[in-house]
């Protein structure tokens, strides 16, 4: 189902079997923003949603290289399309907008988090004025910092090519697209990472939920040992266990 014109402006919307009004997750997949990944990744876990009640809406998005339009600006406003699209699409498949969580990935951990930080955001910024706002946003091994992650390397330079320079070049895109630089948010956060996370690190995370709490938050950060990475976007994982009970008491 399409949320606008361009060609990655699209997503896979899961319906549980029974009658609605269902409540929502809005999927996020990772990848690093880069075009080589795709929504594919998060189908598994978008069905499992659907078997246990939630509906789940897998979304793709701009992103970055292999000329799909993404970064700065164009995956933050699609983004925030996609997640205001599910009150468009509310009365024809059964859907609950008051009731909408936020589930990402990787780099869509850093998409779906900030998807919740919108009401935060600058009148005239991208995705500001929310229609849709979550009440939950959950986090897979996610990219919380975009600045420590630039500082980290992680993805190599995925960060700096994602928003169009370094936090030192470009301070006012930072500002609007690390959720870090919204905190608090006020949104209930959930955090799920492995501990042999050889991809994003896990103190990561450790340091954004710390900064959380701090400012205000509710937040909880589980961390699982002997999962790495991509654990958390299997089924049969712990990880994917831990997140899919916090997504089901939203």
């Amino acid at each position: 189902m399409r949320y606008g014109r361009d060609r990655n402006q699209l997503g896979h919307l899961h319906l549980p079997l029974d009658a609605g009004p269902h409540p929502v997750a809005v999927v996020l997949h990772g990848g690093f923003w880069r075009a080589i990944w795709n929504l594919k990744l998060m189908e598994k876990v978008s069905a499992d949603l659907a078997l246990r009640g939630w509906a789940a809406w897998n979304v793709e998005y701009r992103r970055t290289g292999m000329m799909a339009g993404g970064g700065w600006p164009h995956t933050f406003t699609d983004v925030a399309a996609a997640v205001d699209h599910v009150a468009a699409l509310a009365d024809e498949h059964g859907l609950d907008p008051t009731r909408v969580a936020t589930v990402g990935h990787s780099a869509g951990g850093h998409l779906a988090i900030w998807a919740a930080s919108r009401p935060q955001l600058p009148a005239g910024a991208p995705g500001a004025e929310p229609v849709v706002v979550p009440l939950l946003a959950v986090g897979l091994g996610p990219v919380t910092d975009l600045v420590r992650a630039h500082e980290l390397g992680v993805g190599g330079q995925a960060v700096a090519r994602f928003i169009g320079g370094t936090p030192e070049q470009v301070p006012e895109r930072y500002a609007v697209a690390n959720p870090a630089a919204h905190l608090p948010l006020g949104v209930p956060q959930v955090i799920v990472h492995g501990e042999d996370d050889g991809a994003v690190p896990v103190a990561l995370s450790r340091e954004y939920v710390a900064a959380a709490a701090a400012a205000g938050d509710d937040v909880e950060l589980v961390t699982i040992p002997d999962e790495g990475h991509m654990s958390c976007i299997e089924t049969q994982s712990k990880a994917w266990h831990v997140a899919a009970e916090a997504i089901l008491g939203a």
